[in-house]
């Protein structure tokens, strides 16, 4: 693989870390120059993007504002991680609760909300993640936040003894807990909430139909995004001329346009030489893909 490198985007499994899939992908693309942008809980599965050499450098540049999920709640229990993975801290019969009941809950924690996030979550509280002070057995308030659940739809349910499972799909802004949105349904019916599934459909515009597994990497190493593609689909594309590119790779700035938020130049020949930010009578790079003396 080349120094440029490109953008992987794995169906990371259930019962690993974010981090155990980058120690993996270090190892199947032989580089330490491996990066993720966002994380997944280890029960989760779905969409994780990483950055692979020089594209690392891209990941905080991505505008990945929008997710999508299909998950599974389950009414008539809480946890203490608000998922299957915690012990159980409350129970109440839910299934005599029907449609009529939960549709307007449901309907009230979609649109723009104040969401009190996970205690389990990896919010820093003076430092520490709030998932490490959970663990040392300390409390952990956090502060409610504004995110957007722009779809919260229902479009199964099973019942199971007490239980009302329901199966779900959510799209919403980045920041916002599925866990906390199964707690939250759980709570305002009385019975008690959590998640028993969360599967990451899609992470802005890329999604599963762009996924590999660890298994097919390890068989075939191979990126989903060449960096010039990636460059190119992830964000809005300014075409520029040889001389443009020139005074790119050297760092130098060009004249704006008036495109918004971060953007590509990219060269006639289809290789992004940059990615800029207008500020005034300058758009400036903010990360140069291409300097001078890389090819």
């Amino acid at each position: 693989m080349d120094a440029l490198g490109g953008v992987v985007v794995i169906d990371k499994p259930g019962g690993l870390t974010s981090h155990d899939v980058v120690g993996r992908c270090r190892r199947i693309f032989k580089t330490r120059k491996i990066g993720h942008a966002g994380t997944l809980d280890p029960m989760a599965t779905g969409v994780l993007v990483l950055g692979v050499n020089r594209a690392t450098k891209l990941l905080g540049l991505l505008s990945l504002s929008t997710k999508s999920y299909d998950a599974t709640i389950r009414l008539g229990a809480s946890t203490s991680t608000d998922d299957a993975e915690g012990d159980v801290t409350s129970s109440a019969d839910a299934s005599l609760i029907t449609a009529n009941e939960y549709g307007p809950t449901v309907e009230a924690l979609t649109g723009t909300i104040k969401q009190v996030p996970s205690a389990v979550s990896a919010i820093k509280v003076a430092g520490r993640r709030a998932y490490d002070i959970v663990r040392s057995g300390e409390e952990v308030e956090l502060a409610a936040r504004e995110v957007i659940v722009s779809r919260f739809a229902v479009h199964g349910e099973h019942r199971d003894g007490g239980y009302l499972d329901l199966d779900v799909t959510v799209d919403c802004s980045s920041g916002t807990y599925i866990r906390a949105l199964a707690r939250d349904l759980g709570a305002a019916l009385g019975v008690g909430g959590h998640l028993t599934r969360l599967r990451r459909t899609n992470v802005g515009d890329l999604s599963l139909t762009d996924a590999l597994t660890l298994d097919e990497l390890a068989e075939v190493p191979k990126l989903s995004l060449s960096l010039d593609e990636a460059a190119s689909r992830l964000f809005p594309v300014r075409l520029i001329s040889d001389s443009e590119a020139g005074v790119l790779r050297h760092g130098r700035w060009l004249e704006p346009t008036g495109i918004g938020g971060v953007y590509a130049a990219v060269a006639e020949s289809g290789q992004a030489i940059a990615l800029l930010e207008e500020r005034g009578r300058r758009a400036s790079p903010v990360f140069v893909i291409r300097p001078s003396g890389l090819a």
